[in-house]
C-alpha cells in the first residue's frame, strides 16, 4: 500500500505553496501559449464588440456629469462637481475630449455643464467616442485578470472558458462601452482581490506593492469598493479557515509572517490614492482637521449620506426610496443570460463536490463579497452596481463547461449528453447576447417573455437615455415633423442638432397630444414624467394607449390630428 500523501503545511514564513490549492488535471490539455493566443482572440473580439455600440448608443444620463468633473480636476485642479465618485474613471473619460481640445465652462449644474461642453465642440458624437475610449482599457484590465486567475488555479482550459464567457455577457459589454465608473470598477476590483491571492500565497514586497496599488485603483474608481474588497477578503479568509484548518497557531503564524508586508501594501496604497488626488491637503467637510486628499473624505461622507437617505428605484411595477433585499437577485435572474445561470448553478455544485480544495471557494467568495453587502444597500438603481461579480461567476461557469467536457471523454452515453450540454449552454449565451446587439444595456434574458421589460426594472437596465440615437433615426423614417419627448440631460436645441430629432416639445402627464410622443420608460415609472405617484388613481394618459412601436427601449405613439376633442387638448 503506497503511503498516504501527507498534507501541505505552510513554510515558516507561513506561505502556503501554491500546488497545495490547485485541483487534479481535468483531462483537458491547453498548451500555455495556445491558451493565451486564444484569450487574446477573445477579448480582442469583445472589444470590437464594445466599439462598434458607440455610434448606436446615445448619450447615457450620467455620462456627461463625469465629463465635467474629469476636466474640471484636468483643466482647473478643482475636483468638487461629483465628490461622491472618485476621480481615476472620470479623468479616463475626459482624458480623450481634453486632448481634443474641450475645455471647462464653469456652468453650475455639471450634468448641464458636461453636455455643453460637448457640443460646443461641434462634433459632440466625437466627443463622445472620446470619453467611452478611455474607459475599454478598464475592461481589458478585468477580462486579463479573469484569465490569470483561472489560469493560475483551475488551468490553461478554465482560463480559455471563463474569459469567453466574461466577454460575451450583455452587462459586461453594456458598461464596457459607456463612460461611467462601473467598468473601472470591475476591473480594478478583480485586479485587487486576485493581487490579495497572489500575496496571502506569497507575501513577498512585489505581491505588496501590487497588492497596495491596485487596491487604491479599486478605490479611486468606485468608493463602492471599500465595503466590497473587505467583504470579499474576509469570505476568503473564512473559506480558508474552514478547508484547511490552520488553528490559531497556524493563523498566528501566518499573520506575523505577514505583518510588514501588509503594511508596506497600506503605505503604497495610501500615497497611490493620495498621488490620484495631486498631493492635496486640506480640511474635509464637516470636519474640523485638515487631511491628505480631503476630497476622498468628502466623497466617502457623501457616498454614506447617499445610501443613508436612498434612491429612487423601481421593481416588478413599485417605487422606493429605501430599495428591496432582493433587488439585486432579482436582477441578476433577468439580466444574465439563462445559460450562463445554468452553467453557474452546475458550476458551483462541482466547486462544492471539491470543497476540500481551497481554490474553488474563492471565485465565489468574491463574488459574495459584493453582493451581500449590495443587498443591504438603499440605492437600487442597477445590476452596474453588482457588475463585478460576474468575474467571479465567469470562473464558476467555466469549470462546469470544462467539467462537462471532461465526461464528454468518457465515451459513454451520459457523457455525450453532459458535452451536448455544455455545447449548448455555450451557445445559448452567445447567442442571447449577440441577438441583441449593439443595445446590450436593455439586454433582458427569457423572462423577457413573462412580462415587459418596463415592469420588472428601468432605469440603467433599460431606459437610461441610449436611444436617442434609434428615435432620431426612426422618427426621421416616419417624417416626424414634431415630437413629443422629455430627457434629463439634453435641451430640446441640442436635440435637434444631434442626434437630429425633429422640434421637440416636453410631455404633459395628463395633457394628451396629437402626432408622436415617444415615452421614456424610466420617467414614466419612477417619475410619471412629474405626477411622482402623488395621484394613486392617476397615471399618465399614455398608460391608457397602445404603443405604436418600440424603438429601443422606447415607448412610441401616435394620436392623428383631430382625434383630440378641443376641450380635452
Amino acid at each position: 500500500m503506497p503511503k498516504k500523501k501527507p498534507k501541505p503545511m505552510p513554510d515558516a514564513s507561513g506561505r502556503m505553496p501554491v500546488s497545495a490549492s490547485l485541483p487534479p488535471a481535468t483531462g483537458i490539455r491547453h498548451p500555455a501559449s495556445l491558451a493565451l493566443v486564444l484569450a487574446i482572440c477573445l477579448i480582442a473580439l469583445a472589444a470590437v464588440r464594445i466599439v462598434a455600440t458607440y455610434p448606436e448608443t446615445g448619450l447615457t444620463w450620467d455620462e456627461p456629469a463625469y465629463l465635467a468633473c474629469g476636466l474640471q480636476y484636468m483643466a482647473q485642479h478643482v475636483y468638487r462637481y461629483v465628490v461622491q465618485h472618485p476621480p481615476l474613471a472620470l479623468l479616463m473619460s475626459a482624458l480623450g475630449p481634453y486632448l481634443d481640445g474641450v475645455r471647462p465652462l464653469n456652468a453650475q449644474n455639471f450634468y448641464l455643464e458636461g453636455v455643453a461642453e460637448m457640443y460646443r465642440s461641434g462634433h459632440p458624437e466625437r466627443e463622445l467616442y472620446l470619453m467611452r475610449l478611455g474607459i475599454l482599457p478598464f475592461f481589458l484590465l478585468a477580462a486579463s485578470v479573469v484569465y490569470l486567475w483561472a489560469r493560475r488555479h483551475f488551468g490553461n482550459a478554465v482560463a480559455v472558458v471563463s474569459t469567453g464567457l466574461f466577454t460575451v455577457l450583455p452587462p459586461v459589454l453594456a458598461h464596457g462601452g459607456l463612460a461611467t465608473t462601473d467598468m473601472p470598477l470591475t476591473g480594478c476590483l478583480a485586479a485587487a482581490f486576485f493581487a490579495l491571492l497572489l500575496w496571502a500565497e506569497e507575501p513577498t514586497w512585489k505581491h505588496s506593492l501590487l497588492l497596495g496599488i491596485t487596491t487604491a485603483l479599486a478605490v479611486v474608481s468606485r468608493f463602492t469598493a471599500l465595503g466590497f474588497l473587505p467583504a470579499a477578503a474576509v469570505f476568503a479568509l473564512l473559506t480558508y479557515i474552514v478547508v484547511e484548518r490552520p488553528g490559531i497557531s497556524g493563523l498566528s503564524a501566518a499573520a506575523k509572517a505577514r505583518a510588514l508586508p501588509f503594511g508596506l501594501a497600506v503605505i503604497t496604497g495610501a500615497v497611490a490614492i493620495w498621488a490620484v488626488y495631486s498631493f492635496s491637503f486640506g480640511k474635509a467637510l464637516g470636519w474640523n482637521v485638515s487631511l491628505p486628499a480631503p476630497e476622498l473624505f468628502d466623497g466617502v461622507s457623501f457616498a454614506l449620506a447617499h445610501n443613508s437617505t436612498g434612491h429612487p428605484g423601481y421593481l416588478l411595477g413599485a417605487v422606493r426610496t429605501t430599495g428591496w433585499w432582493y433587488f439585486f437577485p432579482v436582477v441578476l435572474s433577468v439580466k444574465t443570460p439563462a445559460g450562463f445561470l445554468l452553467l453557474l448553478g452546475i458550476g458551483t455544485g462541482r466547486c462544492w463536490a471539491q470543497r476540500g480544495k481551497l481554490v474553488y471557494w474563492l471565485p465565489l467568495a468574491f463574488s459574495m463579497g459584493i453582493l451581500m453587502p449590495a443587498i443591504s444597500s438603499k440605492v437600487n438603481i442597477g445590476v452596474r452596481h453588482i457588475l463585478p461579480v460576474y468575474a467571479g461567476f465567469s470562473i464558476v461557469a467555466a469549470i462546469a463547461v470544462v467539467d462537462l467536457v471532461r465526461r464528454a471523454q468518457t465515451r459513454h452515453l451520459a457523457g455525450l449528453g453532459a458535452g451536448l450540454a455544455a455545447a449548448a449552454l455555450v451557445v445559448w449565451i452567445v447567442v442571447s447576447g449577440a441577438a441583441q446587439h449593439p443595445n446590450y444595456l436593455a439586454y433582458f434574458n427569457e423572462a423577457r417573455w413573462l412580462r415587459s421589460p418596463e415592469n420588472i426594472l428601468v432605469d440603467s437596465d433599460l431606459d437610461w437615455g441610449q436611444d436617442t440615437i434609434r428615435l432620431a433615426r426612426r422618427l426621421k423614417e416616419l417624417g416626424a415633423t414634431q415630437v413629443n419627448f422629455n430627457t434629463l440631460n439634453q435641451t430640446a436645441d441640442r436635440l435637434m442638432v444631434w442626434p437630429g430629432f425633429p422640434p421637440v416639445q416636453d410631455i404633459n402627464p395628463v395633457k394628451p397630444a396629437e402626432g408622436w410622443t415617444a415615452v421614456s420608460p424610466t420617467m414614466w415609472k419612477v417619475s410619471q414624467y412629474g405626477l411622482e405617484h402623488r395621484y394613486p388613481n392617476l397615471e399618465p394618459w399614455f398608460a391608457y394607449l397602445k404603443p405604436v412601436e418600440r424603438v429601443g427601449a422606447y415607448l412610441l405613439y401616435y394620436l392623428p390630428p383631430g382625434s383630440i376633442p378641443p376641450q380635452q387638448r
